[in-house]
């Protein structure tokens, strides 16, 4: 799975609104569309915000995934 699937479904997980900013350009965060139109590469400066009841969990979340670099538990074979 691509990173910014992984972002997307890791961010549809919440109730809260969540959006993403990158050079003062502020998408949905549950929107893959949105999301690529970021054309975020490895090393880009995001922004993540999220507003609403369980937004603290959210923004924890997604920064581990980010933080990770979309790591995941399965190795990937080319």
């Amino acid at each position: 799975m691509r990173p910014a699937d992984m972002f997307v479904q890791r961010a549809a997980q919440f109730e809260s609104e969540i959006t993403v900013s990158k050079e003062g350009h502020r998408i949905n965060a549950k929107s893959i569309m949105d999301v690529l139109t970021l054309a975020a590469v490895k090393g880009t400066e995001l922004e993540i915000e999220a507003v609403g009841s369980d937004a603290e969990s959210a923004l924890e979340e997604l920064a581990k995934l980010v933080e990770g670099q979309f790591a995941t538990d399965k190795t990937v074979e080319n």
